[in-house]
């Protein structure tokens, strides 16, 4: 059988007519815009009302995307500045901090300064008895009974065995063993240390003791009446020979039958720099360690 033949286009009154109403529109809308073009030509006022009325139309429209436009704009902005801000406070910190540390190193060296000019002063006001070596106190005994003290110095400085030590506080002890660069220093506190003391403000002599708690027992030597009261200050009598006389050494905290209770002035804990001094009575010393002639004889007979 034979395959039917194809239907021509022109046959078909429906696409003939589509297609005329095609060209009838474009013909009409192609004289309708030449139109308008020769009217905006000739007279350009005449769509001034059309082109406002189209505006005020749009006008919602395009506020709403400029609002849009600035809200996101803000929006970035804000994310923007919030970052640069916490940035900028970051920065902040941490220069705050910088200037914490710089203003406890200059606190710290403000301190050292004031010590080192109070030891300055100490050395300045020795007079004639001039001060053998100053150093510091590099350690203590902390778990000991016993209260001992590490000095930087030694012989090699003219450090001597039995050489008071003091600070700008006052007495800290004596030097109890030597070696070429440090000293072992036997402390106040210690149970094994007696320091002859006064009272500040007058006469009343005594005997400063160690506890080994960090205090002194201060004993009276003329019993009876206690004197003493609480804040009285003492100082090294120069008995002995051993100490220079006006040392600070204790101030009373509690009174006692036999005495006081006293604070370590000059405390090793809080103490850097010390001077070593030289013996108050040197010659006062050997010449009591020194055997007279009837103990020598006593001696040789035996």
């Amino acid at each position: 059988m034979a395959p039917p033949t194809a239907q021509r286009t022109g046959s078909n009154k429906r696409a003939q007519l589509g297609r005329f109403a095609g060209f009838a529109f474009a013909t009409l809308g192609a004289l309708l815009g030449a139109l308008l073009l020769v009217i905006s030509l000739w007279r350009p006022e005449t769509f001034n009302g059309l082109r406002s009325m189209a505006t005020d139309a749009a006008s919602p429209v395009g506020q709403a995307g400029a609002t849009g436009r600035t809200g996101s704009r803000s929006f970035f902005e804000a994310i923007a500045g919030y970052y640069d801000a916490g940035s900028r406070n970051a920065e902040l910190e941490r220069e705050l901090e910088i200037a914490r540390v710089q203003a406890s190193e200059m606190a710290a060296l403000e301190q050292e300064n004031a010590r080192l000019r109070a030891v300055l002063g100490l050395v300045e006001s020795e007079g004639e008895s001039r001060p053998v070596a100053t150093g510091r106190l590099i350690g203590s005994s902390s778990t000991s009974t016993r209260r001992f003290g590490y000095l930087s110095a030694g012989t090699r400085d003219g450090v001597r065995v039995g050489m008071p030590v003091t600070s700008p506080m006052g007495l800290v002890g004596r030097v109890l063993e030597v070696g070429r660069s440090t000293s072992r220093v036997l402390l106040l506190t210690d149970s094994e240390s007696i320091v002859p003391v006064r009272r500040a403000t007058d006469d009343v002599v005594a005997f400063a003791e160690g506890r080994a708690d960090g205090s002194l027992r201060i004993r009276l030597i003329n019993l009876g009446i206690n004197p003493l009261e609480e804040g009285d200050i003492f100082v090294t009598s120069g008995a002995g020979g051993l100490y220079r006389p006006g040392v600070a050494v204790a101030m009373v905290t509690q009174i006692t039958d036999d005495g006081a209770i006293g604070q370590l002035l000059s405390n090793p804990a809080a103490t850097d720099f010390v001077v070593v001094e030289p013996i108050f009575e040197q010659d006062l010393l050997e010449m009591a360690r020194t055997p007279t002639l009837a103990e020598q004889r006593a001696e040789d007979e035996e």
